[in-house]
This record gives structure tokens, C-alpha cells and sequence, in this order.
């Protein structure tokens, strides 16, 4: 099995990783900043929209392979992986210091979490 699918997936999450790390990067610079955030909300803001989505992608990654490997027909690992890209493009747009109930933010977490429960849900069936 070559996981085709969950491959494209994980690429372009690596891209999207990369990216968000060297805008934290940049803001470090910007702030000079090495270690957390020396109180500075912009370079707090980026390493949490970074950090969000190191926690988040690979446990649903490693939940999108695995249902691949299950069989989950190619329509469906599609719209989970699309389902997380938007999510996470919505957490990402969403995640603001004046806001913590903004809308673009709970559409992301919720996206990003109706993807995951899909596929454990998934997992859970086939496995009875």
C-alpha cells in the first residue's frame, strides 16, 4: 500500500507547517525574541497558529492512513483531507488576540475535529 492519498495530504500540510514557521521565525526576528514570546501578542499569536497546527495535523494524518489502509474509498479520504485544509485555514484566519470566540476560529477547530471523529468513527466501524 502507498498511501497515495494521505501522501498529497501530509505534503501539502508540510508546506503549510514550513510556512507558518518561518512567519515565527520572522517575528522572532522582528521582536527579537529567541525563547516564548517576551510578551510580545503578535509573535504569541504566530506561534500559536503554528502551534495549533503541529498539534493537530499529525494525529489526524496518522487517522487518514490508517483509514486508507482500511479501504476508505478515495472520495472520502478526499474530503477529509479538504475538510482539514479549510479548517485549518479557517483556525489560522480565526485565531486573533481580541477574539477568542471568533468565528473563523471555532469553524476551524470544528472542520478539523468533524474530520477527525469521521475517520476514528470509521476506524471503529470496520473494526467490528
Amino acid at each position: 500500500m502507498t498511501f497515495q492519498i494521505t501522501a498529497l495530504y501530509a505534503a501539502i500540510f508540510t508546506v503549510f507547517v514550513i510556512v507558518l514557521a518561518n512567519v515565527v521565525s520572522a517575528q522572532r526576528a522582528r521582536a527579537k525574541v529567541s525563547i516564548l514570546h517576551g510578551d510580545d501578542m503578535t509573535l504569541a499569536l504566530w506561534m500559536r497558529r503554528h502551534g495549533n497546527l503541529v498539534e493537530n495535523i499529525p494525529l489526524a494524518l496518522i487517522l487518514m492512513g490508517l483509514c486508507e489502509a482500511h479501504g476508505l474509498p478515495a472520495p472520502w479520504l478526499h474530503a477529509m483531507g479538504v475538510v482539514l485544509i479549510v479548517g485549518r485555514l479557517a483556525h489560522v484566519a480565526g485565531l486573533n488576540v481580541t477574539n477568542p470566540a471568533a468565528p473563523l476560529r471555532i469553524a476551524g477547530g470544528v472542520l478539523t475535529q468533524v474530520a477527525m471523529l469521521g475517520a476514528a468513527g470509521f476506524l471503529v466501524v470496520t473494526y467490528f
